[in-house]
């Protein structure tokens, strides 16, 4: 018999991260490494459990992740968003808790595209006067 699982998809800035959930003592994996070596930042790996902790479901779940694009802070808030989606699966009743600590709301913070003639998005070259 398979084992239950419960999936969610999250992404931030440039990353997608897809979340799978199964019944255990909430070790958290991230592209086959533990979340301590894979994100260095104990910041960020308290922004990865908000949704556990605000649904009181700490230790209940391991987590199984995939992510790529982006740096650790992108990585870290899909990942965020995809745990939040994914709880949505194991019980419903959580989404009044989850959507008022703003957890399933997609962060459109995007970086902005370069624009031709500068040299970034809206940093002009050096003026130059002849």
């Amino acid at each position: 018999m398979a084992q239950v699982q419960y999936k969610g998809t999250g992404r931030r800035k440039n990353s997608v991260a897809r979340v799978r959930l199964v019944p255990g003592t909430g070790k958290i994996t991230i592209n086959g490494r533990s979340a301590e070596n894979y994100i260095p930042f104990a910041n960020l790996r308290e922004v990865m459990v908000q949704p556990f902790d605000v649904t009181e479901t700490k230790d209940a779940y391991d987590v199984l992740v995939n992510v790529n694009g982006g740096g650790f802070s992108g990585q870290a808030g899909a990942i965020r968003h995809g745990i939040a989606r994914a709880l949505l699966e194991v019980d419903p009743d959580f989404r009044g808790v989850l959507k008022r600590a703003g957890l399933l709301t997609r962060d459109a913070r995007m970086k902005e595209r370069k624009k031709p003639g500068l040299k970034k998005a809206r940093k002009a070259p050096q003026f130059s006067k002849r």
